[in-house]
């Protein structure tokens, strides 16, 4: 869930036009290449050697012009061609959306027949996930895969959710689950536009206090859960505290969306490269994936507590 790329990078010196350190080597390196060849250094009279020469052109005791100098050896000086636009980064965001689609339906299907698949892609996502957080270079081809093991590991849990849902009585868990993320989706975005919340470093710090907090305790729910606690839901089935534990879930994922709007935003604003669209399209479709399953368990606990 972490929607910062502190791995951006962007040097912005620039050094054509003028004269100084370039200037002094390319005088010094000239003097010293003329003393080598006989001739006196840059400044001294010529009168003090005896056959004066100066270079076929040059008039004695001239200056020339300094050297063009290029950036030191290992610089990684690079002008941005292409920079990442608003636009790129909903490409990129439809294009991952588009390979988890299909891979979803693959789930579904087999989840009922080979349970292990989504089982193993959930730990394989898991895996991808921190590999693609933490690259230092984005890699189009790893955050695809990403959104393919991801797609078969979302069909297959979703399949479970149904099955036990209809057992329940309730009918349609998944179609109000993939409703809802979207319409949590614009809510966020139109709040984000409007700057009726505004993402500030006072709600960074909140948000960050509140998402470790809710890890802890999504950690020791999942152990109890293991241990039989509210029915294998852990916590998250103990009564009307585990719905609210679900509540806090689905308005943590919610608004971690703007936390990826405000990188996105500052991302096109920096003049980021245009292969960072990728990174932003990662982060985006990682907090989906988080807040879809967010409202899956909260619809599901709903439909628990009917009985």
């Amino acid at each position: 869930m972490n929607n910062k790329n502190p791995i951006f990078h962007r040097l912005d010196e620039q050094t054509s036009g003028q004269s100084g350190f370039a200037y002094a080597e390319g005088v010094q390196a000239y003097g010293q290449a003329g003393q080598q060849a006989g001739q006196p250094p840059v400044g001294q009279p010529y009168a003090q050697q005896p056959y004066p020469q100066a270079p076929y052109g040059q008039v004695p005791g001239q200056v020339p012009p300094p050297v063009p100098m290029g950036p030191p050896t290992g610089s990684v000086f690079e002008p941005i061609t292409n920079k990442m636009s608003m636009d790129d980064v909903v490409v990129r965001t439809g294009m991952s959306i588009a390979v988890l689609i299909p891979f979803a339906i693959i789930g579904w299907n087999t989840a009922a027949s080979m349970p292990f698949l989504y089982f193993g892609a959930m730990m394989l996502g898991l895996v991808l996930g921190l590999v693609n957080a933490f690259k230092k270079v984005v890699s189009p081809p790893l955050i695809l895969a990403y959104a393919a093991v991801q797609g078969v590991f979302l069909g297959g849990i979703s399949y479970a959710y149904d099955v036990w849902a209809q057992g329940t009585g309730y009918e349609g868990l998944v179609s109000q689950a993939v409703i809802g993320t979207l319409v949590a989706f614009v809510v966020m975005l139109v709040l984000y536009r409007s700057r009726l919340v505004k993402v500030d470093s006072r709600f960074k710090k909140i948000m960050m206090v509140a998402m470790v907090s809710y890890l802890v305790i999504a950690l020791m729910s999942f152990v109890a859960a293991m241990f039989g606690v509210g029915g294998g839901f852990g916590f998250y089935g103990v009564g009307p505290l585990g719905i609210l534990l679900a509540v806090a879930g689905v308005g943590l994922a919610s608004f971690s969306l703007m936390l990826d709007f405000d990188s996105i935003e500052r991302g096109v604003k920096m003049g980021l490269p245009e292969r960072e669209s990728w990174r932003m399209a990662f982060g985006l479709l990682v907090t989906l994936i988080w807040l879809y399953l967010e409202i899956l368990r909260l619809l599901a606990l709903l439909a628990a507590s009917r009985d």
